[in-house]
């Protein structure tokens, strides 16, 4: 047997909104070394000090977006395997998780015990970060080697500049932008600055503060700077959408700790542009392929609580492309080509 396997990867969820599985989850997620990039001691203490009390305040968030089907990741994933299916004619189409279950390398040993002998890795995250992308592919490396594993990896790179996903995700926002609107705010899921400094060639100076973040910085930087890359895929959807400048902005969400995050932060946008005289606001969140807690409950919920405290009247959520069917042939002609 010589199918070629797809193997769509996301981050993973809770199995429930329980605190003991919220609790499980977050140790998995949070004791990644490429997620909190500590020595492992000082990575187990911080790690079982936020354990503490975060699970709790994680499984009500949790809880507010659970449906009767699951995760709404996990369950949207699934979804998005179905339909990609028409579009993969080599061979099986699966889904694991980084965290959580389906686990990567039970579905890499299932798949070569079915036979598969080459995968197509298409970690599902448009731009690049190693808590995000390289953690998946190290795993799956780890994987094939601890186990003598005979398969062949192709890895699906990073896509947030590539014109078949700006259109996809500007075709996903259209019918809100037809419905009227005074704002989009594209926000992306942040990172500490020091992730992105320790990627960049040695004697590199870049400002991750600046306005027009990676423009002329060199490839090696480019192909690095989570960042830049956020506003790179930002930037391309309002010019294919049209929207004029002052029009739309970008941010960066989900902080933790208390480390220096790359800016401008989210909540400080919703306040600010509240303030401003912005009654209805769009918001797209394009480092996530699927809606998940951090969409749904940071976005939906607490967010439009916060827009609408700050002065603005209606917080309108872009769904997530999701298993949208034009999306499903993008992303099939993306791995193809991997």
């Amino acid at each position: 047997m010589t199918d070629h396997a797809l193997l769509l990867v996301n981050l993973g969820s809770p199995a429930s909104p329980s605190v003991a599985d919220v609790r499980r989850y977050l140790d998995q997620f949070l004791m990644d070394p490429y997620v909190v990039d500590l020595p492992w001691p000082l990575r187990r203490l911080l790690v079982s000090l936020i354990l503490i009390k975060r699970p709790e305040q994680s499984a009500h968030a949790y809880g507010s977006i659970w449906w009767d089907e699951g995760s709404p990741l996990v369950v949207l994933t699934r979804r998005l395997q179905t339909a990609i299916r028409p579009y993969w004619p080599h061979g099986p189409v699966e889904i694991a998780m980084r965290y959580g279950q389906p686990a990567l390398p039970e579905v890499l040993a299932r798949l070569a015990a079915q036979g598969v002998r080459q995968v197509t890795l298409a970690p599902l995250y448009p731009q690049f970060a190693d808590s995000t992308v390289t953690t998946v592919i190290e795993l799956a490396k780890q994987t094939i080697d601890e186990h003598k594993l005979p398969l062949q990896m192709r890895v699906l790179t990073p896509f947030y500049d590539d014109p078949s996903y700006i259109e996809a995700l500007a075709d996903s926002a259209r019918p809100y932008l037809d419905q009227g609107y005074d704002h989009l705010l594209l926000s992306f899921h942040g990172l500490p600055e020091r992730h992105l400094k320790k990627l960049f060639p040695k004697g590199t100076r870049h400002d991750l503060r600046a306005a027009q973040c990676c423009v002329g910085a060199s490839p090696e930087v480019r192909a690095v700077c989570y960042r830049g890359q956020c506003l790179a895929t930002a930037a391309a959807v309002a010019k294919q959408l049209g929207i004029a400048d002052g029009k739309w902005s970008v941010s960066f969400q989900s902080r933790l700790g208390r480390d220096k995050w790359i800016e401008p932060y989210t909540e400080n946008r919703l306040d600010e542009l509240g303030k401003a005289g912005v009654k209805k606001l769009l918001v797209m969140c394009p480092a996530f392929v699927a809606d998940c807690i951090e969409t749904l409950e940071e976005i939906g919920m607490r967010g439009s609580e916060q827009f609408v405290e700050a002065g603005g009247q209606e917080l309108v959520l872009v769904p997530c492309l999701n298993d949208d069917a034009h999306w499903a042939q993008v992303l099939a002609g993306l791995c193809e080509r991997a």
